[in-house]
């Protein structure tokens, strides 16, 4: 009988060894892939340059850095998190940055596995394997950008128990350090009063309530804290620098994934102005509505991955490796829709057709004179997120129909 135990229970443990193997093997695969491109990882070394910045008590806002004369985008709390990076040298600061953005990709597909219930033993080792090779994914160990650590946090707050007190801090945080997770405060907020009104707020706060609370005091609290440490900087970035969207880059340029982007090729322009405001206040108001109906019917998947994508997609700037999110999105598409559908989605992510068009660092702006079909290469991952959109909104819609025709 133990005999009989034992086997069975190594049968059992060799699906999860083959599939760490798998994903080990792919992971060292691209890492090899990146040296072998020669990666420079900029934005990390903005980063310790903000840190350096702030060690120095020097003005955070005038400061450029790398040959690529990149300057500082995020709020100032973001700067206090960077200086420990001036502890490490250039090489171990890469090194390091790139094993922690695969470790954060594993949890970022397991939480996205817990988000749609498919969390089992292996799974993630398995999709992580895939997924490394997505462009958003490539594109932000490329740079050494920050955003699976962003997309992990958020989704870490919405896959905890709903009475869990820590809930919510990772999205105060995560707003603290980059501004577009305030949308998820606004899902909380909006569904939370909802829950809390159908129930005659008798049983005090909604737990979604309660976590938009939660990171509403986080966020300020980090961000005041900031300012006593950092007072002019705080002032300059809260006044002046939050304005100036021109400071994260050209609006038109190919890796800009958002409306914004997509209507400045569209029109050829380099600020589409007017279009571009009115375009993001009804995708805006159209994609919260989907994630709070979606939410008050209890499918907190959609409600995740319809906020996460009207995010980028108003955002004035989403560069395609802010796009990460793809991972729960593939991850939730593959148990909802048909794999043909799945896999054309995936396919867009995967196949980097953005970079198969003209493009061009500043002062060139190969961008302005694309045709129809470059224009579409250009505009996949808006496209992608504009259907998932429509999607969400017409399966709702159906499920409110059935249910009042019942």
């Amino acid at each position: 009988m133990t005999v009989t135990l034992t086997l069975r229970a190594r049968l059992r443990e060799l699906p999860v060894a083959a599939a760490a193997m798998a994903c080990l093997l792919s992971f060292v695969a691209f890492w090899m892939a990146q040296r072998a491109a020669n990666v420079t990882m900029l934005d990390l070394s903005v980063y310790r340059a903000e840190g350096e910045t702030v060690l120095a008590g020097g003005d955070l806002y005038a400061m450029r850095a790398t040959s690529a004369n990149l300057p500082t985008t995020y709020p100032p709390f973001a700067a206090l998190l960077f200086t420990p990076l001036t502890l490490l040298g250039v090489p171990e600061m890469r090194t390091l940055a790139t094993a922690g953005n695969l470790l954060l990709l594993l949890a970022l597909v397991h939480l996205s596995l817990r988000l749609v219930g498919r969390d089992r033993p292996g799974t993630a080792l398995w999709v992580a394997a895939v997924l490394v090779w997505c462009e958003p994914v490539w594109t932000t160990l490329r740079y050494g950008q920050i955003n699976l650590l962003i997309a992990v946090a958020v989704l870490w707050d919405l896959t905890r128990r709903e009475n869990n007190r820590w809930a919510g801090v990772g999205i105060g945080l995560a707003t603290a350090v980059k501004l577009t997770p305030g949308l998820f405060v606004v899902l909380l907020l909006v569904v939370g009063v909802a829950r809390a009104r159908a129930g005659g707020w008798r049983r005090g706060w909604h737990p979604w309530l309660r976590q938009a609370a939660t990171a509403t005091g986080v966020f300020l609290g980090v961000t005041v804290a900031s300012a006593v440490v950092l007072p002019y900087d705080s002032r300059r970035f809260w006044t002046e620098m939050i304005f100036e969207t021109s400071r994260v880059g050209r609006k038109e340029e190919t890796a800009n994934q958002s409306l914004n982007g997509v209507l400045a090729r569209l029109l050829h322009t380099t600020d589409p102005g007017v279009w571009w405001l009115l375009a993001a206040v009804v995708v805006g108001v159209a994609g919260i509505t989907v994630a709070v109906l979606a939410a008050l019917r209890d499918d907190r998947p959609v409600a995740v991955v319809a906020c996460a994508t009207t995010a980028l997609l108003v955002s004035p700037i989403s560069w395609s490796h802010h796009w990460v999110w793809c991972v729960p999105m593939l991850i939730l598409l593959a148990t909802r829709v048909r794999p043909a559908w799945t896999a054309a989605a995936a396919l867009v992510f995967a196949s980097f057709a953005l970079w198969w068009v003209p493009h061009a660092p500043a002062p060139v702006r190969l961008e302005l004179d694309q045709n129809g079909w470059q224009m579409l290469l250009s505009g996949l991952y808006t496209l992608v997120g504009l259907s998932l959109l429509a999607a969400f909104g017409v399966r709702h819609r159906r499920a409110g129909q059935a249910v009042a025709n019942e």
